[in-house]
């Protein structure tokens, strides 16, 4: 099992700095620098290319990974 930690900014003059305060807890880290509006986004693709079934993802607050509940569903 492996605990995977996501983290996204909307712009690439925005920091990660608030959601990677903590990353050497997690075996893997994945940053994305853009916005939300879809799932076409190059650490996600990455990211859940990369998980299993057992492993945990974690993000700092669940509108970095999706901008609503319908789109929480779908990944």
């Amino acid at each position: 099992m492996a605990k995977v930690l996501y983290t996204r900014v909307s712009s690439i003059t925005q920091n990660l700095d608030r959601q990677l305060q903590e990353a050497d807890k997690y075996d893997k880290v994945y940053e994305d620098k853009c916005s939300g509006k879809n799932t076409e986004r190059p650490a996600l693709q990455e990211m859940l290319g990369y998980i299993r079934d057992s492993d945990e993802v974690y993000v700092h607050e669940l509108s970095r990974l999706a901008r609503n509940t319908f789109d929480l569903i779908d990944l």
